[in-house]
């Protein structure tokens, strides 16, 4: 049986051939097994959002960030995503998580 990277992968190379449904399906199947998979999570965001089904996309961004709550990008990554979404106001609050996570990687590099 593939582990979770080799899936990850295949869903990867399904998107990529332009089987954006099969690459969400074995993302989603993903997650039954590793639910906490944060690459599986982005890229259902991502797919999600390319699919124009904006609450699933921000569902998975907001979970890309609980997993990862220290990396700045993830949050730019919600904040972009939230604006498709038309939330506008989560897509700034994102924004600011992402400067303050930003500034404090900053000065922890900085000592």
């Amino acid at each position: 049986m593939p582990d979770a990277d080799q899936l990850y992968d295949e869903a990867i190379e399904l998107k990529e051939s332009g089987e954006l449904e099969a690459a969400i399906a074995k993302l989603e199947a993903l997650l039954e097994q590793e639910p906490d998979f944060m690459l599986a999570h982005a890229g259902l965001s991502v797919f999600y959002g390319t699919s124009q089904q904006h609450e699933k996309a921000v569902e998975h961004a907001r979970k890309v960030c609980e997993l990862d709550p220290d990396d700045p990008f993830s949050y730019v990554a919600l904040s972009m995503i939230c604006q498709k979404a038309d939330q506008k106001t989560e897509a700034e609050m994102a924004m600011q998580q992402a400067m303050e996570k930003q500034l404090a990687a900053s000065r922890e590099n900085n000592q």
